[in-house]
């Protein structure tokens, strides 16, 4: 069973990547794999709407979105990790989630999804609410904790001494691996959820 980091902060040893780095001892822990994607110093632009990933299977952009794909493919889980700069994920991580999720094809039911969002002070639940709807659009059930998975800190660090905000996010990780193997089991059993077929409407007709 296999779990993938993101780290969406610009910054490689910030508060984000702590809180990250906290939910992979969990895993760990856990007897599960940890593969980590650090994408918010990359140069990536958003979704330009070409629909050239219907025809090739990936992005027309061929960074680390691609790269990425790969892994989101063959994981269990997958953990999204945000700065909060203007109460919501910053620019890079959102280009970066808009274009994965639409351009990946592969069917992402039941892959478990978690955010965990970090600030100095405000914008959090904003955050975390806007990264869940990626999970929750692909069929990915969504891990919780005890609390909203955000943690509080200014100076790279400082989360750590947000001692409720690193239990949440321990709590989240041992969530998320007890999730994974019940699915795994439950796929043993049950097999997959049946699925109805897709059916698209607009507010206009």
């Amino acid at each position: 069973m296999k779990v993938l980091l993101v780290n969406g902060s610009p910054k490689a040893s910030g508060n984000t990547a702590l809180a990250l780095r906290e939910m992979e001892k969990v895993f760990l822990e856990e007897g599960v794999e940890v593969m980590y994607l650090h994408v918010g110093n990359k140069p990536l632009p958003g979704c330009i709407a070409c629909g050239g990933c219907r025809k090739l299977g990936k992005c027309v952009m061929d960074d680390a979105v691609n790269e990425a794909a790969k892994l989101f493919e063959a994981c269990d889980g997958l953990v999204v990790g945000s700065p909060v700069y203007y109460a919501s994920a910053n620019g890079t991580l959102t280009s970066f989630l808009d274009r994965l999720f639409y351009s990946t094809r592969f069917d992402k039911s039941m892959k478990v999804g978690a955010c965990v969002v970090a600030a100095r002070r405000g914008g959090l639940s904003a955050t975390f609410d806007q990264l869940n709807k990626y999970f929750t659009i692909s069929g990915m059930p969504v891990a919780s904790s005890r609390y909203w998975n955000s943690i509080h800190g200014g100076a790279p660090g400082e989360a750590a001494e947000d001692q409720e905000g690193m239990m949440v996010v321990r709590q989240l990780a041992c969530n998320m691996a007890f999730l994974i193997k019940s699915i795994a089991l439950g796929k043993e059993q049950f097999g997959m959820p049946k699925k109805e077929p897709p059916a698209y409407t607009n507010f206009i007709r």
